[in-house]
This record gives structure tokens, C-alpha cells and sequence, in this order.
């Protein structure tokens, strides 16, 4: 069982530094957040996505509500 675990710790930590690594190679091309960030569009786009997160939170309380609403009415 100890053998088993140390060798599935070994295994997460390769995996864990080969993501990394590809990610270290992956950085020079990233260059549209660069440019949205230059031109301050970056904003624009950090504002829908804070939207669309409070739309979808906003919803899914609204049938949090109603469900306990039904909940309540069945009982």
C-alpha cells in the first residue's frame, strides 16, 4: 500500500513539473492579451466575463428560491 502511494506521488509530481514546463514554452505566445492590454480593451473583455458570472449566479439563486418555495408547498 506505501509503495503504491509513493509511486502515485511520483507520478502527480513528473506530471505536475511536464505542465509546467510546456506552459514555461507556451508564454511568447500569448501575444492578443498583451495588445488587449496596450490598447485597454482588456477592461471591456474582464467586464462582460464579470456579467455573464453575475447573470449566471443571479439565475441560479433565483431557482435555488424557487425550487425551496416548492419544496415548502409540497411539505
Amino acid at each position: 500500500m506505501k509503495n503504491a502511494l509513493k509511486y502515485l506521488f511520483l507520478f502527480l509530481g513528473l506530471l505536475s513539473t511536464t505542465i509546467l514546463q510546456a506552459q514555461e514554452q507556451a508564454k511568447p505566445q500569448v501575444e492578443m492579451a498583451e495588445v488587449l492590454h496596450q490598447n485597454g480593451k482588456i477592461y471591456l473583455v474582464v467586464l462582460v466575463l464579470l456579467t455573464i458570472f453575475a447573470g449566471v449566479l443571479f439565475m441560479l439563486i433565483r431557482i435555488e428560491r424557487k425550487l425551496n418555495h416548492l419544496e415548502k408547498e409540497r411539505k
